[in-house]
């Protein structure tokens, strides 16, 4: 399995969230059809589907954090959870 290369980011968003950056290959088809949904939905980024859909995916494999549901929720529901 390849390594993912990643950066870390110095942008920290609030005093638990840290941003990491990371390089990752897409398929033409998936990277043309994620483009097309942020031309029709323009308060989605390519940051925003990316962090919803590793969220979502994890989540639906049973791993359960209080943490990753926040960010999934605010992610699809563009909600922003302070504690």
């Amino acid at each position: 399995m390849q390594e993912l290369n990643f950066d870390e980011n110095p942008i920290v968003l609030n005093q638990q969230d840290e941003v990491i950056s990371f390089k990752c290959e897409l398929q033409e088809n998936l990277q043309n059809a994620m483009k097309e949904f942020v031309e029709e939905h323009p308060n989605w980024d390519q940051y925003r589907i990316i962090q919803a859909a590793i969220a979502g995916f994890l989540m639906q494999k049973g791993f359960q954090n209080r943490d990753l549901t926040r960010l999934y929720i605010g992610k699809m529901f563009s909600m922003n959870f302070k504690d």
